[in-house]
């Protein structure tokens, strides 16, 4: 473990350990208020449990950085509440509850590709890519007037049986990218992508 230097030190995507847990920097921004000392916002994530909470880092408040590692593994199977990977390499499998997940087995399609992270060499969590390619299963018919009503959104259903919210043009059977961390529609995907 490393102790940072400075507050400016902490930045988004880097892993720290927070009251003895390894937390990745979703969000980091440096603020300065009139007459108060200057502070470091930022959003964190238990690479545990998943949980995000947010805390304002203080100058001259000590910030180690994670011995976190992160290996490539791909999802097998769901069996009940238990979700298993397997390690390409070793052939090892790995099973994780819907709780210890939380919102990662809404994006799980079978031999989909995941980072196991480990901590201290513990297995710990699974990450998954920023963005996904996923196939829009059910989607409702935009109505006419719909934009002009300010709603320019409906509901689809992707593979994994999630709900997001799409623009009123993606039909039943295209193809989307969805930011994993935030559930959000991101673009259309590329025919040849899928």
């Amino acid at each position: 473990m490393t102790v940072l230097g400075s507050l400016n030190d902490i930045k988004q995507g880097l892993t720290i350990v927070y009251n003895g847990e390894p937390y990745r920097v979703m969000l980091a921004k440096f603020v300065r208020m009139q007459q108060r000392k200057p502070v470091m916002q930022t959003k964190l994530k238990n690479l545990f449990t998943g949980k995000v909470v947010e805390y304002s880092f203080k100058p001259g408040e000590r910030v180690e950085t994670g011995d976190v590692g992160r290996k490539k593994i791909s999802f097998l199977y769901a069996a009940g509440d238990e979700y298993v990977f397997m390690d390409g390499e070793t052939y090892e499998q790995l099973s994780f509850t819907k709780e210890k997940l939380g919102d990662v087995v809404n994006f799980l399609k079978e031999g989909s590709e995941a980072n196991l992270i480990l901590f201290n060499d513990e297995a710990i969590n699974v990450e998954l890519p920023v963005k996904m390619i996923f196939e829009v299963t059910q989607a409702a018919e935009g109505a006419k007037g719909d934009s002009a009503q300010g709603r320019v959104t409906k509901t689809a259903t992707i593979e994994t049986g999630h709900t997001v919210q799409v623009p009123l043009f993606i039909k039943e059977g295209e193809t989307i990218i969805v930011n994993t961390e935030s559930g959000e529609y991101v673009e259309r995907a590329e025919k040849q992508q899928k």
